[in-house]
């Protein structure tokens, strides 16, 4: 596995054993949004795992003996499992995709260092997908998934693409690349690169493929997985799309999923973005996947103004 200079593999080798072992139990899990996860959890007699999906998917308290010893001593020995009461609770989940499985933060993410995984992902995987079915990327294309959390954009653009495309992993979240280092073996791109800093700033060259999936909300809270800066969370989106466009090689794409406020029917992300996007001669297109995401936060005072919040897409290709 590769990782940044300094990273302690302990947590990255027990992410991976531990994914393995769910494999073969035959484990699956769709992660749900935070506030269906919620309403599911506050249901009666559900307060307390009964099962491997309770464990690790819904993040509830469950009893030792539900789990083997080793699995117990590996996730305690890597700091992935912590004690309520006379109850364990897991400190990971894992949930399924594509026929692979990745390692994220538990329910709630609560942390600063928390590393996300949601609807989101799948919107965002599938959007991947739908691009490179449209055009596929060439035997040796460089894929970089930038801001990866952990990892599943650039691991299943890698898994789509035929031949042998180089991945590299970037983030400013160490703890988010201890996971993705994990999800990476485990979908058998166990090269790929993994590189700690601000967006592009540790990664070097061009690429054929960028894909990013950023924080967009305006978190009060200021959490690196939640908030995206700017007025209502646009700012690191637009910054992925300004700073990125020069990494691209010839013919080379970047594919931005990311949440856009809608106000007084205007999309604010759009403005902020298209001027960038607009190059002479270059492709760019924009649309709305999803009209209405994360409708609780318009309870928040910073989405005072904000009628909706919609899920988008950018593609934006280099001419060759």
């Amino acid at each position: 596995m590769n990782a940044p200079a300094g990273q302690d593999l302990t947590v990255t080798q027990t992410l991976l054993q531990v994914a393995q072992w769910l494999l073969r139990e035959g484990y699956e899990f769709v992660t749900v949004t935070p506030a269906t996860h919620a309403r599911v959890n506050a249901r009666p007699g559900v307060a307390v795992a009964k099962d491997l999906r309770g464990i690790f998917g819904w993040s509830r308290p469950f009893e030792v003996s539900l789990l083997p010893r080793k699995i117990v001593g590996d996730l305690r020995g890597a700091g992935l499992i912590e004690s309520r009461g006379e109850l364990l609770r897991s400190k990971v989940r894992f949930s399924t995709l594509g026929g692979q499985i990745f390692a994220h933060s538990a329910y709630p993410t609560t942390e600063e260092d928390a590393v996300f995984f949601g609807p989101d992902t799948y919107r965002f995987v599938q959007l991947i997908r739908d691009e490179l079915q449209r055009e596929p990327l060439g035997q040796e294309g460089r894929i970089l998934d930038v801001g990866c959390g952990a990892g599943p954009g650039g691991i299943m653009a890698r898994l789509t693409c035929n031949g042998e495309a180089g991945l590299v992993l970037a983030d400013i979240n160490a703890r988010a690349l201890q996971f993705a280092a994990a999800n990476a073996a485990q979908a058998g791109c166990d090269r790929a690169d993994l590189r700690q800093g601000d967006l592009y700033g540790a990664v070097h060259g061009s690429f054929d493929l960028i894909v990013a999936n950023p924080p967009y909300l305006n978190d009060s809270l200021q959490r690196t997985y939640r908030h995206g800066g700017g007025r209502w969370g646009e700012a690191l989106g637009v910054r992925i799309v300004r700073e990125g466009l020069d990494r691209l090689a010839p013919g080379g794409r970047l594919v931005l999923y990311t949440g856009a406020a809608i106000v007084d029917g205007a999309d604010a992300v759009r403005e902020a973005l298209w001027p960038h996007a607009q190059r002479v001669g270059w492709e760019a297109r924009y649309w709305e996947m999803d009209p209405d995401v994360f409708g609780e936060e318009l309870e928040e005072s910073g989405y005072a103004e904000v009628e909706r919040i919609a899920a988008v897409a950018l593609v934006v290709q280099r001419p060759r």
